[in-house]
């Protein structure tokens, strides 16, 4: 038997006042782009939806956790410093709006030949097969001593480093987050997978101080993580893996240990999402009583956005 067009006759419709709509002209549109407004006034005109809804949740996420006295902690990825962020990164440090900072190894090494020479990111293409790839001295020298000496004190990869920024009187050390994070007396720690950096390639790394190193800044970052609950924030930029992988561990023996944090904002800002962040930073983490949010696009167009709208919104 042959199949018939079926006849559209009998379908019954509904008056579109009775629908439910999910975009509204009032409530969801852009509102008006002018010559000359503000930081505010352009992100309270963005489409409230979407991406435009979560970076002004993010935003007010920070200032309300800043407003409660609780934590705003930033992990970043090695990609971060390398778009040149680190002058927007700063400014929400020393303004207290930033109240620690992890990040994986490629970010120390990069934040620290910042510091040493305002400048980083060799070519890796046209020196890998001549076997100079990742060998300049002072960079493997100056890191690995310094957590030498750290290790002997007994404190964390991202602190040493810190204090040996200042205290080697590197050039541009006013540039560096861990510098700062140091003069302020904030955490900033470092979590590396060993094989991962150029450091390790250097004659003068020691394996067990490197791990010593990072497994003090994993429970200092862990002690950190476990006062997020009741309106702290935890954002992510750039780490597809290290970060989300270290945060979830961390949060687990928080909770673990009956800190049981809820009630808190995590986002995770990158050109591109993957699964990692997405999961261990986005929705794992916020399956009670806490938000997650996903913010796509450019580092070095997002984030002096969002700290510029953090900014205003806190001066206000």
């Amino acid at each position: 038997m042959k199949i018939q067009p079926i006849d559209l006759a009998g379908v019954h419709t509904f008056p579109i006042a009775e629908r439910k709509n999910k975009v509204s002209l009032e409530r969801d549109f852009a509102g008006e782009i002018t010559p000359g407004m503000t930081v505010s006034a352009l992100l309270a005109a963005l489409p409230n939806q979407l991406g435009g809804e979560s970076l002004n949740a993010v935003i007010s996420a920070v200032v309300k956790a800043r407003e409660k006295g609780k934590p705003v902690v930033l992990a970043i990825g090695g990609h971060v410093i390398k778009c040149g962020l680190q002058p927007v990164l700063k400014k929400l440090i020393e303004a207290d709006i930033v109240t620690a900072v992890a990040m994986n190894g490629s970010a120390s090494i990069h934040d620290y030949e910042i510091s040493l020479i305002g400048a980083t990111s060799e070519d890796v293409g046209a020196v890998l097969h001549c076997g100079t790839f990742g060998m300049a001295e002072e960079t493997g020298r100056d890191i690995n001593r310094a957590l030498k000496s750290g290790a002997t004190e007994g404190i964390g990869y991202g602190e040493a480093l810190g204090r040996f920024i200042i205290q080697n009187n590197n050039p541009q050390a006013a540039s560096s987050l861990l510098a700062v994070c140091f003069d302020k007396g904030i955490p900033a720690t470092v979590h590396v997978a060993v094989g991962t950096d150029i450091i390790h390639q250097h004659p003068e790394c020691d394996g067990a101080v490197l791990g010593q190193a990072t497994f003090t800044d994993f429970r200092l970052f862990t002690a950190v993580v476990a006062t997020l609950g009741n309106g702290g924030v935890f954002i992510n930029i750039g780490s597809a893996v290290i970060m989300p992988e270290v945060f979830l561990k961390a949060l687990s023996i928080a909770q673990n240990m009956g800190f049981h944090v809820d009630g808190f904002t995590t986002a995770n800002f990158d050109m591109t999402q993957h699964y990692r962040p997405l999961q261990n930073v986005v929705k794992r983490p916020t399956a009670g009583d806490s938000r997650g949010l996903t913010i796509t696009g450019h580092h070095e167009i997002m984030i002096p956005l969002l700290a510029a709208g953090i900014l205003d919104k806190i001066g206000a």
